[in-house]
């Protein structure tokens, strides 16, 4: 049994949860599959699994072992495909991450079209406003909003999103609408607080092409942009959002589009994935389709 069946193995055990039902679905020995467990454990030199009389589970090293695993398995199967009679689509699963909000609006309707066009592609898509570590969490490619950081993965520049100031018709009732800089004193926002790092920035707006901040007053601070739209829309303070976020709500008369000269400089929108020299041609076509569908819905905004 060579090196390559034994991650295939051990990716089953993880999947089905399970030995026994692992050694079913390969139609292997019980014996077998866990022999090759524990050589890929002597081998690795760590523990990948929690045993128990029902079920196994992950290790923390295990857990990290098995996302590579994973990804590898896949590149692999890619490159046998490269020689069999007519397969020249991509196939095997892309673990994409996302921004929350554009998980659900953007990308979760499209992704019908995506996987009707690549039938043998399977999709993971994670949604989270936490920047997430694309090496360390076993990440294909990531979409990013805001300056970067990573300085050793590969940027692929979308474009700028387009932020606009929003209030509620119940807040604008009670506060009037900021006029010009010396106005926002007297008004409140909704403080947002980065996921990653806590960090809570004063409102921003360009002046002579300079980003300029001006602290506010806030009684509530949130850290997901669905909470941060929410507490706009129950009337509890102004917020900076991308356009295409409260498009619906601003169309809706929800929100109210305001103080156009008060807004923040637009925000770059990236793709990222990890340095390599080639990308696999299921990231590939992923990351392709992934900046048309940003362009469509989230620039045009």
């Amino acid at each position: 049994m060579d090196r390559i069946e034994h991650l295939a193995i051990f990716v089953r055990v993880v999947e089905s949860g399970g030995f026994t039902r692992a050694a079913s679905l390969m139609q292997l020995p019980r014996s077998s599959v866990s022999s090759a467990v524990k050589a890929l454990e002597a081998r690795v030199g760590a523990r990948l699994l929690y045993r128990t009389t029902r079920r196994v589970s992950l290790t923390h090293e295990g857990q990290a072992f098995y996302e590579r695993c994973v990804r590898l398995l896949a590149d692999y199967e890619e490159a046998e495909a490269l020689f069999r009679q007519g397969a020249s689509q991509p196939r095997g699963r892309v673990r994409a991450n996302v921004p929350g909000r554009m998980g659900r609006l953007l990308f979760a309707p499209a992704l019908p079209d995506f996987l009707a066009r690549y039938p043998d592609i399977e999709v993971e898509l994670g949604s989270t406003d936490r920047a997430v570590d694309l090496v360390q969490e076993g990440v294909d490619c990531a979409v990013r909003v805001g300056p970067l950081s990573d300085s050793s993965l590969i940027a692929r520049r979308v474009g700028d999103l387009r932020l606009i100031n929003c209030a509620s018709p119940a807040y604008v009732r009670a506060h009037g609408a900021p006029q010009g800089v010396e106005d926002l004193s007297r008004h409140y926002a909704v403080n947002y607080a980065s996921p990653s790092t806590g960090r809570i920035e004063d409102w921003e707006y360009v002046e002579r092409g300079e980003a300029r901040f001006a602290p506010m007053r806030a009684r509530v601070t949130v850290n997901s942009a669905e909470a941060y739209i929410a507490c706009c829309l129950a009337g509890l303070g102004l917020i900076q959002i991308p356009a295409y976020d409260v498009r619906h709500h601003v169309e809706a008369a929800e929100l109210l589009d305001l103080a156009p000269g008060l807004r923040a400089a637009p925000m770059p929108l990236t793709i990222l994935y990890p340095h390599r020299q080639h990308l696999s041609h299921r990231v590939q076509v992923f990351v392709d389709w992934a900046e048309a569908l940003l362009r469509e819905k989230a620039l045009a905004a």
